[in-house]
């Protein structure tokens, strides 16, 4: 049970030597997030460049340092984030001496790195990823996701982050489950979407601070007709049409059917397109006291005045300045 008026957090610097600092009493403006569509976490803060054993905190904490962050809520100590330092940037002006950091954690490498792989035929799901985090040296926490059998398939300067991504959207098409890559304590993990344990309860009454909760169909495509080649007076016969939620109107797209695609080709292509595009936009976010554990990819439940029940979380921004946390959500389904 988390009490949020006990909730405490200590930034931790693991420097060259080994040694822990805490930085509490130098660090502010700390926080952490997780964003829609990015692998890694990223943490960030700033601090005030005091001195510790006779040298600043500058020449101490810096690119290639970890840094953690420790939480306590009242039910015992658990470290909710961790990352290296990418970016170091010192700023002296007068009196006032800070530097700032951003880092990221272990997934920050398959962001930004591409490779050439080659899955053989056969190859299982956990096998192809576990090759993957071997030749990057990250070693695998739980494997709770999808071990289904891959066809033959070459990855071409492909970045780390879209062959992780393909095998186990590949692997999800297959019957296993939907799951996501997550960097916590130095290892990474393939979790199932939404298969924490502990799921927590906000209210809009209560713990809800502001919602917003927009539905748009400005950019909806509702039918797509799928047409011929052109005859002799450039017209061009409708061979199949496609319907997706029409009750929002019609809102059409026109498919043209190659010479060499079959009718049964061009229908599926359509059909893409109304699985693609042919469902209303939703954003729903919700900003809330902080609650340090949650992460991208968990659920949780809510209660306010245009839905109840449970969503996964998309995206999260933990704000210890000020407490706060900010999620952006969907409904499950």
């Amino acid at each position: 049970m988390i009490d949020i008026r006990k909730i405490t957090y200590k930034p931790v610097a693991v420097l060259e030597d080994g040694t822990q600092l805490d930085i509490s009493r130098a660090a502010e403006d700390l926080g952490w997030e997780e964003g829609e569509g990015e692998l890694a976490l990223r943490l960030s803060f700033t601090v005030h460049n005091a001195k510790y054993q006779g040298k600043y905190l500058s020449q101490l904490i810096k690119p290639g340092c970890v840094v953690a962050i420790i939480c306590d809520w009242g039910d015992g100590t658990e470290e909710v984030a961790r990352g290296t330092i990418v970016d170091w940037d010192t700023n002296r002006s007068g009196s006032a001496d800070t530097f700032s950091v951003l880092a990221y954690d272990e997934l920050f490498s398959f962001q930004q790195s591409q490779d050439n792989r080659y899955i053989t035929a056969g190859t299982g799901t956990k096998a192809a990823l576990s090759a993957l985090f071997g030749d990057w040296g990250i070693p695998l926490g739980e494997y709770k996701g999808p071990d289904v059998p891959h066809a033959k398939t070459l990855y071409k300067n492909e970045y780390l982050s879209d062959i992780t991504a393909d095998l186990l959207d590949t692997a999800h098409k297959q019957g296993g489950p939907k799951a996501f890559l997550r960097a916590a304590k130095g290892s990474v993990s393939v979790l199932p979407l939404g298969g924490n344990e502990t799921i927590y309860h906000f209210d809009e009454d209560t713990t809800l601070e502001v919602t917003q909760d927009k539905i748009s169909t400005q950019n909806l495509v509702t039918r797509v007709k799928v047409v011929g080649k052109e005859d002799s007076s450039g017209r061009q016969a409708a061979e199949a049409i496609i319907d997706g939620k029409t009750e929002y109107g019609i809102r059409q797209r026109i498919y043209n059917r190659q010479e060499d695609d079959s009718l049964a080709t061009a229908k599926a292509e359509a059909q893409k397109i109304i699985d693609e595009e042919g469902e209303p936009e939703t954003s729903i976010s919700f900003q809330a006291p902080d609650v340090p554990p949650i992460r991208k990819g968990d659920k949780i439940h809510a209660a306010t005045r245009s839905r109840t029940g449970f969503f996964l979380v998309k995206s999260i921004q933990h704000n210890a300045a000020n407490g706060s946390m900010t999620m952006g959500v969907e409904p499950t389904e």
